[in-house]
This record gives C-alpha cells, sequence and structure tokens, in this order.
C-alpha cells in the first residue's frame, strides 16, 4: 500500500513520476487505516545517497500490506558529506534524537563505504553501534544491508568478515535453504540477487553463532539470514534493492577509475550481468580507453545510452516478496504505539512462535 509523503523530500516526488502510489498527508489522515513508521539509515556515500533512498523507498511502497508507510530517513556521524549532500541531509533527514523520541516499527540500515580493514576503527562504527543498540530494545525487526550486516555480526556476535581474493561482483543465483520460513513464504526456491563487495562472512560462521541462513548461492555465498531468534534482525550480504542500471554505473566508476590510473588493472564485466551484445560494446570501449590513457586522449564517451535496452533486472519481484513478508510480519507484531516493539503477549525472544 502507499508511502506517505510526509515531508518535502525530493525522493517522494521521483517516486511519483516513476508511477508509484504516493499519498499526501491530507489523503493519508483520511483513511482509516493503520501507520507503520520505518526508518532508514542511510551511510552511502554522497553519490549513492539519494539513489539508496528511492531504492528501499520504492521497495516499500511496492509490498501490498494494508497500511500506510512512513519511511523516516536519518543518518549519523563519522561519515564525510559534501555540502551539497549535507544540505540534503539537513533539510529532509531527521536526527537520530527525533528517532529516539517518537519511536520505528522498523529500521533499515544501509550499507557503507569504508576506509580500511577493520570496521570498529572506521569513525562510523561507535555511532552505528549506538543506533543498533537502540533499535535492539526498541524496534521490532532491523533490516541490515550489506556492510552493515557486516558490522551488525561481528558486533552482536564477534565474527570478522572476510577479505575475498577479488570482488565479488554481479548477478547469482540463489536457492533457498529454508522454504519454510515465513519471511521467504511463497518466493521462488531459485532466484537472483545482485553482489557488490570485497569481503564475506562465510556460511558455516554464521551458523556456529545460531544464525539461521535463509538462501544462498554457491558462487556468492549467504545472501540472506536471521539471528537465533527468527526475526529480530534480518541480514542481506546482497543487494536486492538495487536498480537495473546499479552494476552498470558502479563499472562506469571503475572504468573512470582506470582511466585517471587510480587502480593498475582495467576491472572485470560484473558476472552475468551484461549479455553478448553489451560485452562486444564494452570489449571495443576498453581499447578505447587503454589508448587514451597510454597516450593522455579526452576521455572516450561511455556508451551508457547503447547497451541500457540489453540491462535485464532479474530481482525484483523476489526482493518485494521478501520485503512483503517482512513487513507484513512487523504489522501482526509490533505495538501501536510505535515506542513499543511489540504487542501484548508475543515474545521478544521467539516472536515468530516458531
Amino acid at each position: 500500500m502507499p508511502l506517505v509523503a510526509h515531508t518535502d523530500l525530493p525522493t517522494f516526488e521521483r517516486l511519483r513520476e516513476e508511477g508509484e502510489d504516493v499519498l499526501s498527508p491530507d489523503r493519508a489522515s483520511q483513511q482509516d487505516i493503520r501507520e507503520i513508521h520505518i526508518g532508514l539509515l542511510n551511510m552511502m556515500p554522497d553519490a549513492a545517497l539519494e539513489a539508496t533512498e528511492r531504492q528501499f523507498f520504492r521497495l516499500v511502497g511496492a509490498c501490498n500490506q494494508i497500511v500506510q508507510f512512513h519511511i523516516h530517513p536519518f543518518t549519523i556521524e563519522g561519515l564525510t558529506r559534501s555540502p551539497q549532500a549535507q544540505a540534503h541531509i539537513d533539510k529532509y533527514y531527521e536526527p537520530f534524537a527525533k528517532i529516539k523520541q517518537d519511536g520505528l516499527d522498523a529500521l533499515i540500515i544501509s550499507g557503507a563505504n569504508v576506509i580500511g580493514t577493520q570496521l570498529q576503527q572506521e569513525d562510523f562504527w561507535q555511532p552505528l553501534t549506538e543506533v543498533f543498540s537502540w533499535a535492539k530494545e526498541n524496534v521490532t525487526s532491523v533490516l541490515c544491508s550489506c556492510l552493515a550486516t557486516h558490522a551488525v555480526i561481528q558486533y552482536c556476535y564477534g565474527i570478522e568478515r572476510t577479505r575475498l581474493p577479488a570482488k565479488r561482483w554481479g548477478v547469482f543465483s540463489h536457492k533457498l535453504t529454508d522454504r519454510k520460513h515465513p519471511l521467504v513464504a511463497e518466493i521462488n526456491s531459485r532466484f537472483d540477487v545482485p553482489h557488490s563487495r570485497f569481503n564475506e562472512v562465510f556460511r558455516s560462521d554464521m551458523e556456529q553463532q545460531g544464525l539461521k541462513v535463509l538462501a544462498a548461492s554457491s558462487d556468492a555465498g549467504v545472501h540472506l539470514a536471521v539471528s537465533p531468534d527468527g526475526f529480530r534482525i534480518v541480514f542481506f550480504q546482497g543487494h536486492p534493492e538495487y536498480d537495473d542500471i546499479s552494476l552498470l554505473k558502479e563499472y562506469k566508476r571503475e572504468v573512470l577509475r582506470f582511466y585517471h590510473a587510480e587502480i593498475d588493472e582495467y576491472p572485470p564485466f560484473p558476472e552475468n550481468y551484461f549479455n553478448a551484445a553489451v560485452c562486444q560494446v564494452f570489449s571495443a570501449y576498453q581499447q578505447q580507453i587503454m589508448l587514451a590513457r597510454e597516450t593522455g586522449q579526452t576521455l572516450p564517451s561511455f556508451p551508457e545510452e547503447g547497451v541500457l535496452e540489453h540491462l535485464d533486472n532479474t530481482w525484483r519481484d523476489t526482493a518485494k516478496a521478501v520485503f512483503n513478508n517482512w513487513l507484513g510480519k512487523i504489522y501482526q507484531l509490533t505495538n501501536q504505539d510505535r515506542r513499543l516493539p511489540f504487542m501484548a503477549g508475543v515474545d521478544p525472544n521467539n516472536p515468530l512462535g516458531l
């Protein structure tokens, strides 16, 4: 059911233009439908800040629960911001102090870029753990994406991620490992998920600490897992929120880094993402870039427009289904007072009654 545009955040208008169902506060107030308040802790770098908003807003808005979704974006200290990004945050994001005061029914924590190899040495580590510690006690369920998954698993269970020999990058086939869990009810037993990361938390380490793995790939590892209680924390290692062009944009950034001699090796294609026609286009473009770098010629134009029609999104339906199941369970379990995590009679240590 629809999102509610309860602030002037530009993402709402962008989603309206894309055909998403977004209500004005006046229209929403006339509907006798329960509200669900969802926090979005957006830690992504400036270039992806607003795109990440749209991606997660879109997934929430696509859910068909009979409920109005109020999404509250916020961020934390320890993340370097440009003046433009900080102005966006100052104008449209809520302070964490207000989030704590008003309460949330659910929380999504995005990924982030890191500088070093030790997460606990990052400037955002302490602010992130403060948010999570509060949410663990006061929010029905927390959904962690990519870097947030690695950080929270390390913070809660002492499992440190492992550096991979090469970037895990592309679209990978996954298979359900627990078909009876409510989060994966009525979804395909095999489905695609994009990944983009240099590190991994392995299935064996997760299961040793009692985490329940729900979906994994033989090539990309675990994508979906939950905390030992089955619901309070949901972990994504992949990026089901990605748009069809997200990996293309990442590939473009890597090519530009090579052209500017920021990296020595030309980036490989994201796996299982480009078809033969696109590979042919970008193989030819690689020769142009390498010649331009050697001779100091002007950067050739990136042939984005010529490949867009060949990019397929093979993960969106499953992503919507998982979000739909997640928010549906929150709706069934959360207290009507958004400052309280559960309605009377729900066991916080076994909220699904499994």
